[in-house]
């Protein structure tokens, strides 16, 4: 697993860990919820990352 993709992993289990401490999500749908937020994580992750080509500048959103 590469690093970006673990970093997501981490983030969404804490965030999933957090809605389950406040009762948001009850541990028995879990699965319903955790593959959203690990998508919406790692897509966030994957788009400020600059392609080939790209400076800089891409990065500081200049």
């Amino acid at each position: 697993m590469d690093k970006l993709k673990s970093m997501a992993l981490q983030a969404a289990k804490e965030i999933t860990v957090k809605f389950i401490e406040a009762g948001r999500i009850s541990p028995g749908n879990f699965n319903e919820f955790f593959a959203p937020i690990y998508g919406e994580i790692l897509r966030t992750i994957a788009q400020d990352i600059p392609t080939e080509g790209q400076g800089k500048d891409r990065q500081a959103g200049l």
